[in-house]
């Protein structure tokens, strides 16, 4: 039991790194649909590829739910729908890189918002300097940034930072991941308006199509699957601080697939937020030995993270 217990955070941990590595990729894929179908017209296909596969796999039973899980998944499915719009509005306007480091802002917001030790704000601290850095790499870059793309991604960190805590709630009251199908069946109802020219087009192109449904799968089913299991087994702080990765994946992601130059300010931004991450990660595993879990007792600590016993 011991041992299983210890395990919990490094299997959070594992799940983060898989969801950071899936996303900017699934980011990248998706750039390629913008011409066609546009940033908002690429979330809407996206998110309903992605909630019709979840319903195919998970086959939820909302019709059990108590009016408090039916609330969690719905304002779930609102800031997905949010957050993915906007960070592709993002995206279509300014480089990967930047866009994700902007929008990182909301999760470090959070992440030092509920920090409440020392040792934790130093390695926050350090995530911020990171994506600081990326931000100036991206400023001094051969093109400027433009003002909106800024705008859009700013608006996506907010969304970001609410997409944490309302995953965090749906983990802890709905099992499995009838919550996340549900929210992602909300999205793509939110979207409609955008999504049925996309839906249109895409039905009579299978390479559209394809991409469309890769872009899913890496954006969408594997990353919130993964952030979902994620947030049941690491307090919201730190998985914060963990999603620092993503500037650094993101900032791979471009140079491999859409050709953007690493340059030794993005190299030293790697550096910085993988320290972050790691001295985060090792910080809470020697809490968790030493105590159970962030001053919890082992009960404490069960009723928080298992969503079946939380309510």
């Amino acid at each position: 039991m011991q041992k299983s217990a210890a395990s919990t955070p490094l299997i959070g941990v594992a799940l983060v790194i898989a969801s950071c590595l899936s996303l900017p990729f699934g980011a990248a894929v998706a750039a390629q649909l913008f011409p066609v179908l546009g940033p908002w017209g690429a979330t809407s296909i996206r998110v309903a590829i992605a909630a019709i596969l979840l319903l195919l796999i998970v086959r939820p039973a909302p019709l059990r739910w108590t009016r408090d899980q039916w609330f969690a998944a719905v304002l779930y499915g609102v800031t997905l729908a949010a957050m993915n719009g906007f960070f592709y509005a993002a995206i279509d306007r300014i480089p990967l890189g930047p866009a994700v480091a902007i929008e990182f802002l909301g999760p470090l917001a959070l992440a030092a918002a509920l920090t409440r030790k020392f040792g934790d704000a130093v390695w926050v601290t350090v995530a911020v300097l990171g994506v600081a850095v990326l931000g100036i790499d991206g400023l001094i870059g051969a093109e400027p940034l433009d003002p909106i793309g800024v705008l859009f991604a700013l608006i996506a960190a907010g969304c970001w930072a609410a997409y944490i805590r309302m995953s965090a709630r749906v983990g802890s009251l709905i099992p499995g991941s009838g919550g996340l199908a549900m929210g992602l069946v909300v999205a793509a109802v939110l979207l409609i308006p955008v999504g049925i020219p996309a839906v249109v087009t895409v039905a009579v192109d299978p390479q559209l199509l394809l991409l469309a449904v890769i872009t899913a799968v890496l954006s969408s089913v594997i990353p919130y699957s993964f952030e979902l299991a994620a947030l049941r087994r690491l307090p919201q702080r730190v998985f914060g601080v963990l999603l620092s990765l993503e500037p650094a994946f993101a900032t791979l992601a471009g140079w491999l697939i859409l050709g953007q130059v690493a340059t030794p300010l993005r190299m030293l931004a790697v550096a910085l937020v993988i320290a972050a991450s790691v001295g985060i990660t090792l910080g809470v595993r020697a809490k968790r030995n030493e105590s159970g879990g962030e001053g919890h007792s082992p009960r404490q600590y069960r009723c928080r993270t298992d969503p079946q016993i939380s309510r």
